[in-house]
């Protein structure tokens, strides 16, 4: 009963790292930006022979060298099993991204309402992967879990480093696409607007879809 239990968590977990790659992909389809952790790999994806999925693998392999460097002094080994668990998950979540790139190639939105309604239909499905991630509890993805250590290392609170994390990233993607094709690739208003609904529609699945007896099975299952 217990290993089913780990199966089905784990099953989960990867079922919302598949939705989490298709709302990023809709995202990117919708032609209105991206979202601020995908940024910097879809300009780069622009500029190098590199698909969006493999940018995404390089770039978590980044945060997770930077979180074993943010706790070079203070390594538990429950942190250092939470790290190395991200890099296959990481694999996964790149090979997802490559995947529904593929299966929308020939997305094209017609005119600006249906970039619009896409770009919604991303922030939902993407909704639905970050609640699928979390509930089970079985690990978290890198860019989540550098900001926790980073906040944890510089005392300062999770949701105000993670905010100053997407800045930094946007800035960054900017920076890179204006150096690279002198204007601005990948950063839109669907930037903000995906950055600003899919928490909301996170909390509503949370306080709505995931009802009591849902999270009892969880809970029922980590046992």
């Amino acid at each position: 009963m217990k290993e089913r239990g780990w199966a089905v968590r784990y099953a989960l977990f990867v079922a919302g790292l598949y939705f989490l790659s298709a709302g990023i992909v809709l995202i990117v389809r919708s032609a209105l930006g991206t979202t601020p952790i995908s940024s910097v790999n879809y300009v780069l994806s622009l500029h190098s022979p590199l698909s969006l999925g493999t940018w995404t693998f390089i770039a978590n392999l980044v945060l997770i060298a930077g979180q074993f460097w943010l706790i070079r002094r203070q390594a538990s080994r429950k942190d250092t099993v939470e790290i190395l668990l991200q890099v296959p998950f990481s694999f996964v979540f790149a090979a997802f991204i490559d995947l529904n790139m593929a299966l929308t190639d020939g997305v094209r939105p017609s005119g600006y309402a249906a970039s619009l309604a896409l770009l919604l239909a991303g922030c939902v499905v993407q909704a639905v992967g970050v609640v699928l991630e979390i509930k089970p509890g079985v690990a978290m993805m890198s860019a989540e879990a550098f900001v926790k250590y980073a906040s944890r290392r510089y005392r300062m609170d999770f949701g105000r480093f993670k905010v100053r994390f997407d800045i930094a990233l946007i800035s960054l993607a900017v920076a890179i696409s204006w150096i690279c094709s002198r204007r601005i690739e990948g950063v839109r208003e669907g930037s903000v607007i995906a950055a600003c609904m899919t928490g909301y529609i996170v909390t509503f699945l949370n306080d709505r879809v995931m009802t009591r007896r849902t999270l009892g099975r969880l809970r029922m299952l980590r046992r």
